[in-house]
Protein backbone atom coordinates (compact mmCIF):
# COMPACT_ATOMS: atom_id res chain seq x y z
CA UNK A 1 0.00 0.00 0.00
CA UNK A 2 1.42 3.42 -0.98
CA UNK A 3 1.04 6.00 1.78
CA UNK A 4 1.64 9.73 1.15
CA UNK A 5 3.61 11.54 3.85
CA UNK A 6 3.40 15.34 4.23
CA UNK A 7 6.73 17.10 4.74
CA UNK A 8 7.96 20.68 4.84
CA UNK A 9 8.37 21.97 1.28
CA UNK A 10 12.04 22.18 0.38
CA UNK A 11 13.05 19.72 3.10
CA UNK A 12 11.88 16.54 1.36
CA UNK A 13 15.41 15.21 0.78
CA UNK A 14 16.40 15.63 4.43
CA UNK A 15 13.27 13.77 5.57
CA UNK A 16 13.85 11.12 2.88
CA UNK A 17 17.43 10.49 4.07
CA UNK A 18 16.31 10.16 7.70
CA UNK A 19 13.50 7.75 6.78
CA UNK A 20 15.87 5.73 4.59
CA UNK A 21 18.32 5.40 7.51
CA UNK A 22 15.51 4.37 9.88
CA UNK A 23 14.34 1.66 7.47
CA UNK A 24 17.85 0.19 7.26
CA UNK A 25 18.52 0.53 11.00
CA UNK A 26 15.24 -1.07 12.12
CA UNK A 27 14.99 -3.48 9.16
CA UNK A 28 11.47 -2.29 8.35
CA UNK A 29 9.32 -3.81 5.62
CA UNK A 30 9.11 -0.80 3.28
CA UNK A 31 9.77 -1.65 -0.34
CA UNK A 32 10.01 1.86 -1.86
CA UNK A 33 10.31 5.54 -1.06
CA UNK A 34 9.38 8.01 -3.76
CA UNK A 35 10.01 11.75 -3.97
CA UNK A 36 8.63 13.58 -7.00
CA UNK A 37 9.84 17.11 -7.80
CA UNK A 38 6.40 17.91 -9.25
CA UNK A 39 4.66 17.10 -5.95
CA UNK A 40 6.49 19.30 -3.50
CA UNK A 41 5.80 18.64 0.17
CA UNK A 42 5.11 14.91 -0.20
CA UNK A 43 6.97 11.61 0.02
CA UNK A 44 5.39 8.29 -0.90
CA UNK A 45 6.21 5.12 1.05
CA UNK A 46 5.22 1.65 -0.09
CA UNK A 47 4.84 -0.77 2.79
CA UNK A 48 2.78 -1.75 5.81
CA UNK A 49 1.18 1.04 7.84
CA UNK A 50 2.90 0.02 11.11
CA UNK A 51 6.35 -0.01 9.52
CA UNK A 52 5.72 3.35 7.86
CA UNK A 53 4.67 4.80 11.25
CA UNK A 54 7.90 3.48 12.80
CA UNK A 55 10.02 4.85 9.94
CA UNK A 56 8.69 8.41 10.17
CA UNK A 57 8.48 8.63 13.98
CA UNK A 58 10.75 11.50 15.01
CA UNK A 59 11.76 12.28 11.44
CA UNK A 60 12.69 15.92 10.93
CA UNK A 61 10.41 18.03 8.73
CA UNK A 62 7.65 15.37 8.60
CA UNK A 63 4.21 16.89 9.19
CA UNK A 64 2.18 13.69 9.14
CA UNK A 65 0.56 10.87 7.22
CA UNK A 66 -2.26 11.27 4.72
CA UNK A 67 -4.78 8.62 5.79
CA UNK A 68 -5.98 7.77 2.29
CA UNK A 69 -3.52 5.49 0.45
CA UNK A 70 -2.79 6.20 -3.21
CA UNK A 71 -2.41 3.81 -6.10
CA UNK A 72 0.15 3.69 -8.88
CA UNK A 73 -2.59 4.92 -11.23
CA UNK A 74 -2.94 8.08 -9.10
CA UNK A 75 0.73 9.03 -9.53
CA UNK A 76 1.43 7.41 -12.92
CA UNK A 77 1.41 10.71 -14.82
CA UNK A 78 4.31 11.90 -12.62
CA UNK A 79 6.27 8.68 -13.19
CA UNK A 80 6.06 8.48 -16.98
CA UNK A 81 8.39 10.49 -19.13
CA UNK A 82 6.91 13.14 -21.37
CA UNK A 83 6.57 12.29 -25.00
CA UNK A 84 9.25 13.99 -27.07
CA UNK A 85 8.17 17.42 -28.15
CA UNK A 86 8.19 18.65 -31.70
CA UNK A 87 11.33 20.30 -33.00
CA UNK A 88 10.95 24.06 -32.66
CA UNK A 89 13.43 26.54 -34.12
CA UNK A 90 13.84 30.31 -34.15
CA UNK A 91 11.84 31.89 -37.00
CA UNK A 92 9.30 29.01 -37.20
CA UNK A 93 5.68 30.18 -37.47
CA UNK A 94 3.40 28.62 -34.83
CA UNK A 95 -0.25 28.71 -33.81
CA UNK A 96 -1.23 28.96 -30.14
CA UNK A 97 -3.66 26.16 -29.20
CA UNK A 98 -4.96 27.34 -25.82
CA UNK A 99 -5.03 30.21 -23.37
CA UNK A 100 -5.93 33.86 -23.93
CA UNK A 101 -4.08 33.96 -27.28
CA UNK A 102 -5.72 30.81 -28.67
CA UNK A 103 -5.80 30.83 -32.47
CA UNK A 104 -3.16 33.56 -32.80
CA UNK A 105 -0.14 32.98 -35.00
CA UNK A 106 3.38 34.04 -34.10
CA UNK A 107 7.02 33.79 -35.09
CA UNK A 108 9.46 32.20 -32.63
CA UNK A 109 12.11 34.63 -31.40
CA UNK A 110 13.74 32.43 -28.73
CA UNK A 111 13.49 28.80 -27.56
CA UNK A 112 14.20 27.92 -23.91
CA UNK A 113 14.48 24.12 -23.95
CA UNK A 114 15.25 23.85 -20.23
CA UNK A 115 11.98 25.54 -19.24
CA UNK A 116 10.10 24.26 -22.31
CA UNK A 117 9.10 27.81 -23.19
CA UNK A 118 9.05 29.90 -26.34
CA UNK A 119 9.30 33.63 -26.76
CA UNK A 120 7.26 34.65 -29.77
CA UNK A 121 6.04 37.79 -31.50
CA UNK A 122 2.44 37.76 -32.68
CA UNK A 123 2.21 38.18 -36.45
CA UNK A 124 -0.97 40.24 -36.49
CA UNK A 125 0.00 42.64 -33.69
CA UNK A 126 0.53 46.27 -34.66
CA UNK A 127 3.47 46.60 -32.26
CA UNK A 128 5.70 43.54 -31.82
CA UNK A 129 5.44 42.50 -28.16
CA UNK A 130 7.44 39.49 -26.96
CA UNK A 131 5.20 36.81 -25.46
CA UNK A 132 6.51 33.82 -23.49
CA UNK A 133 4.42 30.63 -23.69
CA UNK A 134 4.78 26.91 -23.06
CA UNK A 135 5.94 24.65 -25.90
CA UNK A 136 3.09 22.28 -25.08
CA UNK A 137 0.37 24.65 -26.31
CA UNK A 138 1.66 25.35 -29.82
CA UNK A 139 1.77 23.66 -33.17
CA UNK A 140 4.10 24.44 -36.05
CA UNK A 141 2.43 25.95 -39.12
CA UNK A 142 5.54 26.74 -41.12
CA UNK A 143 9.17 25.74 -40.57
CA UNK A 144 11.77 28.44 -41.10
CA UNK A 145 13.75 28.18 -44.32
CA UNK A 146 17.14 27.88 -42.59
CA UNK A 147 16.04 24.82 -40.54
CA UNK A 148 14.40 23.06 -43.51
Amino acid sequence: MIIPIRVVIGREKIALKYIEDEIKLRNLDISAILFLDELKGYLFLDGEQEDINRAIYGAPHVKGIIKKPVTIADIRKYLEKEKPSIELDVSDVIEILSGPFKGEKGRIVRVNEAKKELTIELLEAVVPIPLTISTSIVRVIEKSKKSA
